[in-house]
């Protein structure tokens, strides 16, 4: 048991400064951040889309809005993958991230995914 918190928070800690710092090259306009961006034709978003992420994975850090931050990065980098790939792009860039939010979120609340079992034995009757 003691074994899966230290996974968990390990994750969730790795995921969150990434989440963070890829919002924060892009609220700050690091040029090779914002290059990327100018390929998509967003250069002036970059501080929008920055600050998003980086309130998004504040809000997957607590426990009573989990939920609400999870939701809102996995349509972020879902739509970030729908982005690359329209443009002949790398699917891996927002793959990677996203991959982890979901392994986390799993880790941390399982119900997210399978449900609570008053839910399930509901759905049996």
């Amino acid at each position: 048991m003691k074994i899966k918190k230290y996974l968990t928070i390990s994750l969730l800690i790795l995921t969150t400064v990434m989440v963070v710092l890829s919002g924060l090259m892009k609220a700050i306009q690091l040029p090779w951040s914002v290059n990327g961006l100018v390929k998509f034709n967003l250069p002036n978003a970059a501080t929008t889309l920055g600050l998003m992420e980086m309130i998004f994975a504040v809000l997957f850090i607590f426990p009573k809005t989990m939920r609400i931050g999870f939701i809102l990065l996995s349509c972020y980098f879902a739509g970030a993958m729908a982005t690359e790939l329209s443009h002949d792009g790398s699917m891996l860039n927002p793959a990677v991230p996203l991959s982890l939010i979901w392994i986390t979120a799993f880790l941390r609340d399982q119900s997210l995914f399978i449900g609570s079992p008053e839910s399930v034995q509901e759905i049996k009757k």
